[in-house]
């Protein structure tokens, strides 16, 4: 059976990582048989979640996942989409992933209320006496990548600007459909809906939430999703 690696359910999230939520989301659009298991980031291509293994092949890369999931056993997530419209997701999957995501990790690991009640407890496998240096190592790794990023170069408050424009083109996009292109979610919902959810989070108290929450059709998104693919999750009602 194929099985999924992953943090686990955290924040009131299907993952603390949206890139799991959209490797969960895949899967279960798939239809294949699947089962879970916590992440062992020592086997983890790249150290990072998520990662895939199948007939004892391992697959890491939430886009890797997708297009093993297309390629071996031949599931086309964009079916009935146009030429046009298969590149307007996958552009829209660029802006989430690219562009928003780091900002949601600007918000989570570099405040320090967010990273005391979330990231932090990532670290709690750290013997205690060496736990404090390793999180220092951690969050020093992070500061540099959002910097080499460019995004962690601006303001706090540019951060959010810049977020808040990538949430209006997606709202814009999803104007009153129920999914990105209509009716029935694609394969871009699946990344762009775990990054939407995530920047919802009401956990973490962010700038980039309450741009989000501007929008009344992206909460409206976040909602359908969870009722569809995490009914345990959902709001009774929504």
């Amino acid at each position: 059976m194929l099985t999924l690696f992953t943090t686990g359910s955290r924040f009131g999230l299907p993952d603390a990582s949206p890139f799991v939520v959209k490797a969960l989301v895949l899967l279960k659009m798939s239809g294949l048989a699947f089962q879970t298991k916590a992440a062992n980031f020592s086997k983890a291509p790249r150290g990072k979640v998520p990662y895939i293994e199948e007939n004892g092949r391992i697959i890491g890369d939430s886009t890797l996942i997708r297009r093993h999931l297309e390629t071996q056993h031949g599931i086309d997530f964009d079916a009935g989409l146009t030429p046009q419209q298969r590149a307007i997701g996958w552009a829209f999957e660029r802006l989430a992933e690219d562009h928003l995501y780091f900002a949601l990790i600007e918000g989570r690991w570099l405040v320090a209320e967010n990273f005391d009640k979330g990231p932090r407890q990532f670290f709690d496998f750290a013997p205690a006496p060496l736990r404090p240096l390793v999180i220092a190592i951690v969050k020093r790794k992070v500061r540099q990548q959002l910097k080499g990023h460019g995004l962690g170069r601006h303001s706090r408050a540019d951060i959010a600007a810049f977020a808040g424009r990538d949430l209006e083109a997606i709202s814009v996009q999803l104007g009153d459909k129920p999914w990105l292109f209509g009716d029935a979610p694609a394969g871009a919902d699946a990344t762009v809906w775990a990054m939407v959810t995530s920047a919802l989070c009401p956990y973490f108290e962010m700038e980039v939430r309450r741009e989000a929450e501007r929008f009344p059709n992206l909460m409206a998104y976040r909602d359908r999703g969870l009722a569809r693919w995490f009914p345990e999750l959902a709001t009774p009602g929504a």
